[in-house]
């Protein structure tokens, strides 16, 4: 039962400890005022590619905003709802991640409390409610208490929010007190379209007994906003116009953290019971001095920034991690990866823990949230071994950075407003995870500086790809909220989509009903209409329809329809979306098209089918990675089209060729048993208590259709021990196994730490592959026959086979074949690549030093030497270099050699180790921009290209510059 908080108080609210303001919090509006507590969504969203993460409480209700929700859905249903969700701010619009550390109140993750109300209450209620919790059972004095509304736009046509002051007259507000703001502080709006509406925001005065309205909304940390609470009672569209929505809704959110500091008396959201036992714990690893609090310049050494980074960062790395987001190279897993790095860099650099100490963190976080999030309980190895074994490739990775660094520096001399590449910076950053401050540092010590103009153009180049990825699939026509309201409100009913699971099988042929039916609505983009013409891109809504809405990972059915009474005139059919029941067609009219006229659909058979194939593959193949790895896997994502199918799944590391043949056996003996697929509608939570039953994180429909292989469904119960595939899934699918023929995995690769994804192909593909292996593998018999076999007959002999094995080894990483086999293979032509190299080097090193003592019977022992010699090869020169700088350690050696195939003028040098003078990489550098190249290389061994030139002249002018240098 909820528990009502009351405490004496003099001038501030009580201490009360986070867990039970968060319990506080969710029993006031379950238990006092029906609200149904819904558990936080995943921070990666559902279905949303506009967001990289689950920024705020209201993101999982998207749906109901917008009247999407599948009507089946317990989602639909909603009414009033409470819940605390976990958000991360590190990406995309909302990016707090540079922040976190200067201050004491910015977060990548924290937690959101609120309660909504879907066409329920309004907006005295959600006053009044949100007063009494604050007021009565937190305690808080209302005179430390604020409240902002909107005051209305002239300029948008927008009134006064007048209804909402008058409120929190009613309630008690002092009218001195009760603040008027514009658009930017209250107005909330979901995107550019979309619901929205005014908002009221309650601020607290940190110090009281004072009259801080002029420091409401001025950015003063001793003012600050604790709840806000959003009216959505209009609707943005398209061209910017304003709308009433049909049915009003409440949206509040308010940050735990935030709320957490007021209730216990503390500035900072750092020094509350949040984070206090992490700071403790972080200071346990560190060789520095305890937290004290301090920012700005206060904070020498930037001790204090560091231990706010490395706690609020490990918090974000925990709960991302445990919710299936690894560090990685792009979207979210890119935005998690800087958030790591970062961490690790104050964790080394400033609090000087040891390697180690980050992922050490992890037990304290579950401790604090885990009971409220309980996967951090069950995920907390994996989230350990993530966070370290992360940790220790970007460790690699600075080093491998900074020996790039010093050998771009070796090449040029970059000082004296010559600035260090910014395309070396960027790849440094963007491939190695290499912090740009840290290129910069490394840059200053060095009294170098990189082009700070073309790298900051990179950078917004970057970031303009990266949004184009993120903004997703625009073209698409999705019935607004609007137009979803007004078919309700005509009484149209969702579509009758159960035609597309009414397929049979005739004598090994499946036989797809014919489907007539009836335009019931269209729309154009913006609102509903009853008549299109030839040319215009609309949604096309009708009474019932065969074809298949994308969702559930399967991809949308091909198709067309006709008109009855002009059938010659085709309407194909560009995309198939399901919202709020109403399954859309899209297209571009090839005619007149009006509500009410009869269409003939026709659907692309051979798509189906292949789409059938692979979803009922993709099922097998689930099961069969369970089997094999154990029972711990777990489906991250899928896809199924006509072509291929793609299955993300959780495992330690990438399969080895024992388990890729497992899986390979065990995915042929389903296939060739021909079981029966049954699938049939259940209840929910009849579903859910199946034996073995395999979900994945979505809203599921009520009753949900569950698709069993080899056991009807009516067979399946919690106490059913038979081991077969059964999944939740909206799909179609197969009526018998046997119609796949074969599947098989062509691609396995881990995407990031933990997450692998495979790739496969079925039917005449999987065969066409299994073929392509065939053959491969027969090339690469032969290849190691030779290799093993005589010695070969010179140089030019062992460089074609090397060759050939270097071709051979990028057909097999490209050519579609089994994974297994390309395992295989692979490893037997790394050993051939071994080989075969240190058979080319003996020759070389032999033709090298024939090469040399040739040149020391010609100029004897001298103390330059500069000649040429006769060879194609850049590595025989450099060998023959070698060895002349062996028998003579005290000569300053540089061969040339001509290139006959490219024309170009072949370079290497070496000089004495007390040679202070002249450094191999100035000579060769000198050399090759004489010849119209360039060069790199050490103090003392060099090499380089020039484009082309008379080697007669050209070894003069390398003597003299040479012995100019020498002489100095």
């Amino acid at each position: 039962m909820f528990r009502l908080v009351l405490r004496r108080f003099s001038g501030s609210p009580p201490e009360m400890p986070a867990a039970l303001v968060r319990s506080t919090f969710l029993d006031f509006f379950r238990d006092q005022h029906g609200h149904q507590l819904v558990p936080s969504s995943p921070v990666r969203p559902r279905g949303d590619p506009s967001l990289l993460f689950v920024n705020a409480g209201m993101n999982q209700f998207k749906p109901v905003f917008l009247g999407t929700a599948d009507p089946r859905s317990e989602m639909s249903s909603y009414q009033r709802v409470v819940n605390t969700q976990k958000c991360v701010r590190a990406g995309g619009k909302h990016n707090d991640l540079d922040d976190v550390g200067r201050d004491v109140y910015h977060h990548t993750f924290f937690e959101m409390l609120g309660n909504w109300s879907f066409g329920d209450y309004f907006k005295e209620e959600a006053c009044s409610m949100a007063w009494s919790l604050l007021t009565m059972h937190y305690g808080i004095p209302a005179d430390r208490l604020y409240v902002s509304y909107f005051a209305g736009d002239a300029a948008s046509g927008l009134p006064a929010d007048e209804e909402t002051r008058l409120i929190w007259l009613e309630i008690g507000v002092p009218p001195g007190r009760l603040l008027p703001f514009g658009l930017k502080e209250n107005f909330w709006e979901m995107g550019h379209s979309g619901p929205c509406g005014p908002c009221t925001e309650i601020h607290y005065d940190h110090v009281g007994g004072r009259n801080a309205a002029a420091l409401v909304n001025a950015d003063s940390p001793e003012v600050v906003e604790i709840w806000n609470l959003v009216f959505m009672q209009y609707n943005r569209e398209v061209d910017h116009s304003l709308l009433q929505l049909p049915r009003f809704s409440v949206d509040t959110g308010m940050g735990l953290e935030r709320l957490v500091s007021v209730l216990q008396g503390k500035r900072s959201n750092y020094d509350t019971d949040l984070f206090t036992p992490l700071l403790h714990a972080i200071h346990q690893r560190s060789a520095v001095r305890p937290y004290g609090g301090r920012t700005g310049s206060a904070d020498q050494m930037k001790v204090d920034t560091a231990y706010r980074v490395v706690a609020d960062h490990v918090r974000t790395l925990s709960v991302c991690i445990a919710d299936g987001v690894h560090p990685g190279m792009s979207g979210a897993e890119l935005v998690l990866r800087r958030v790591l790095r970062r961490a690790v860099r104050y964790c080394i650099e400033v609090l000087q823990a040891p390697q180690g100490a980050l992922a050490s963190l992890v037990p304290t976080v579950t401790h604090s949230l885990g009971d409220v999030y309980p996967e951090l309980h069950r995920e907390a190895d994996r989230i350990q071994d993530v966070i370290n074994e992360n940790e220790a490739h970007f460790l690699s990775s600075l080093q491998r950075g900074s020996r790039l660094i010093h050998r771009t520096l070796l090449r040029k001399d970059y000082k004296h407003g010559v600035f260090f590449p910014a395309s070396v910076a960027w790849s440094l950053h963007r491939d190695l995870g290499f912090p740009l401050d840290l290129v910069d540092l490394v840059l200053e010590e060095r009294g170098v500086q990189v082009d700070r103009e073309e790298l900051d153009r990179l950078v917004a180049e970057n970031q303009k790809v990266t949004s184009g990825l993120q903004s997703g699939d625009q073209s698409r026509l999705m019935l607004d909220v609007l137009s979803l309201a007004d078919l309700q409100r005509l009484g149209v009913p969702p579509t009758d989509d159960g035609l597309k699971y009414q397929y049979r099988l005739d004598k090994d042929r499946y036989v797809f009903p014919a489907c007539s039916a009836t335009v019931v609505a269209l729309y154009d983009g913006q609102t509903l209409v009853s008549e299109v013409t030839e040319g215009e891109r609309c949604g096309v809504v009708l009474d019932q329809t065969c074809f298949y809405s994308e969702q559930g990972g399967q991809s949308q059915d091909r198709g067309y329809f006709t008109r009855d009474g002009s059938q010659d005139v085709l309407y194909p059919v560009e995309a198939v979306i399901l919202a709020g029941g109403y399954v859309v067609h899209q297209v571009t009219a090839a005619g007149n098209l009006k509500t009410g006229d009869q269409v003939q659909l026709h659907l692309d058979q051979v798509h189906r089918l292949s789409c059938m194939v692979n979803h009922t593959a993709t099922h097998i193949l689930n099961f069969a990675l369970r089997t094999v790895l154990g029972r711990w896997v777990h489906q991250r994502g899928s896809h199924v089209s006509a072509e291929r199918l793609r299955f993300d799944f959780s495992v330690t590391s990438s399969l080895d060729v024992s388990q890729l043949q497992q899986i390979d056996r065990c995915v042929h003996d389903i296939i060739s048993a021909n079981h029966v697929v049954h699938s049939q509608e259940l209840p929910l939570q009849e579903a859910r208590r199946i034996k073995g039953l395999r979900t994945v994180d979505e809203v599921y429909p009520d009753p949900v259709r569950v698709v069993s292989v080899s056991v009807a469904v009516s067979e399946l119960d919690d106490e059913t021990d038979r081991e077969t595939s059964v999944e939740l899934c909206c799909g179609t699918h197969l009526l018998q196994t046997g119609a796949i023929e074969d599947l098989l995995i062509v691609s396995e690769r881990q995407m990031v730490k933990g997450i692998s994804r495979i790739i496969a192909v079925t039917g005449r593909e999987a065969k066409r592959a299994r073929e392509e292996g065939h053959m491969l593998s027969q090339d690469v018999d032969s290849l190691s026959a030779r290799l093993t076999g005589s010695a070969p007959s010179g140089l030019d002999a062992a460089q074609r086979l090397a060759k050939e094995v270097g071709v051979l080894s990028d057909a097999v990483d490209n050519t579609p074949i089994p994974q297994w086999q390309r395992r295989d293979l692979q490893s037997r032509l790394r050993a051939l690549q071994r080989t075969s190299n240190t058979t080319v080097r003996k020759l070389e090193t032999r033709e090298a030093a024939v090469k040399a003592q040739a040149l020391l019977e010609k100029n004897g022992w001298k103390n330059l030497q500069v000649d040429s010699v006769e060879t194609d090869s850049l590595s025989i020169l450099m060998k023959t270099v070698n060895q002349l700088s062996a028998a003579a350690p005290h000569s300053h050696v540089m061969l040339l050699a001509h290139q006959r195939h490219s024309g170009k003028v072949l370079c290497a040098c070496q000089v004495p180790k007390d040679s202070a003078a002249l450094s191999a990489s100035d000579w060769a550098a000198a050399v090759c921009g004489h010849l119209g190249g360039g060069a790199g290389g050490s103090v003392l061994v060099a090499k380089g290209t020039g484009s082309s030139g008379d080697i007669a002249e050209a070894l003069r002018w390398a003597e003299e510059f040479a012995r100019q240098e020498t002489q100095r």
